[in-house]
């Protein structure tokens, strides 16, 4: 019997040790990609590494961020979307919650709309909100929402938008990371069918809402059979991490996601966040758990998580 606890920190320290996990094979199409039984932290001889200056077990962009979102869900008790922003902010230019106070891989569209936040400048982000700025860079770091959340369903993906948009303000990456909270909530709450279960409730909760209807049933398209190539593109994270989910442990889950080559990195964190979930913070090999750097980042903030 997995507790409440055990998939809470499951969830966190499942999306950080997933994102380690593929920093170093990040941008390598598949066939260049090792095979499972040799994918960790260090790659194998003669691998040619991406970030070569960066540690092995070291989170990137997406663990920062997702940590910055925990973190201040925790001090301010519900999602407030200036604080985040300025957490993000801080990130980006001092670098919060980065093991060693170091920031790489930063997005292009994230990069744009935190400095519009830091300049007050509002303009920088409009630049990048149509409809080919669908990066995955919102859905990486959602999760923490869906962990502490106790609204209701709608409230949950309103926040989810809304957290969505401060770097990502299109429909298409809001309503992903609506529907990954949703899932990831039912698969923490243990509910039947989790995946149709979150769709069905944000079909209703979009019911007179055209704009997010219309990218949930003819870009996302829920009902179809999971099939995603690990790309940075955010429909085709999200149809990658239910797939992979599928492989029935973590270690499975997070060496799946490496295994299809691109954003490694990303695709790793988004599924093994919902992976932790599932099968809790002691479904994590403790290798990885031992090897992950910025503890003294992690540890204080999952002290003040109550459960």
């Amino acid at each position: 019997m997995i507790s409440r606890r055990e998939r809470i920190e499951g969830g966190i320290w499942g999306l950080l040790v997933g994102d380690a996990l593929g920093v170093p094979y990040e941008f390598h199409p598949p066939e260049n990609i090792p095979p499972a039984q040799v994918i960790e932290f260090t790659p194998p001889p003669g691998f040619r590494r991406a970030h070569t200056s960066v540690p092995p077990g070291t989170w990137s962009d997406d663990g920062a961020q997702a940590l910055a979102l925990l973190d201040s869900l925790l001090d301010c008790g519900k999602f407030d979307r200036v604080d985040v922003g300025q957490r993000f902010v801080d990130w980006y230019e001092r670098g919060d919650y980065a093991v060693n106070g170091t920031v790489f891989d930063v997005g292009i569209q994230t990069s744009k709309a935190l400095r519009s936040i830091s300049l007050k400048i509002p303009r920088l982000l409009t630049e990048f909100s149509g409809e080919n700025s669908n990066g995955n860079g919102s859905l990486m770091r959602v999760l923490p929402l869906a962990l502490l959340h106790t609204g209701t369903d709608t409230e949950l993906a309103l926040d989810a938008q809304a957290q969505s948009a401060v770097t990502h303000p299109h429909p298409r990456s809001e309503v992903c990371c609506a529907l990954y909270c949703l899932w990831a909530r039912n698969l923490l709450n243990e509910v039947d069918r989790p995946w149709e279960t979150a769709v069905a409730a944000l079909r209703h909760i979009y019911k007179d809402d055209e704009a997010h209807t219309a990218e949930l049933e003819f870009n996302i398209r829920p009902d179809d059979q999971p099939v995603g190539n690990g790309t940075g593109y955010v429909v085709d994270s999200l149809r990658s991490a239910r797939m992979l989910l599928e492989r029935g442990n973590y270690e499975a889950v997070v060496k799946g996601a490496v295994a299809l080559g691109h954003d490694t990195d990303t695709t790793a964190c988004i599924a093994g966040g919902v992976a932790g979930i599932v099968f809790g913070i002691n479904g994590i090999p403790q290798r990885w758990r031992d090897a992950l750097r910025g503890r003294d980042i992690l540890d204080p903030i999952l002290r003040k998580i109550k459960y």
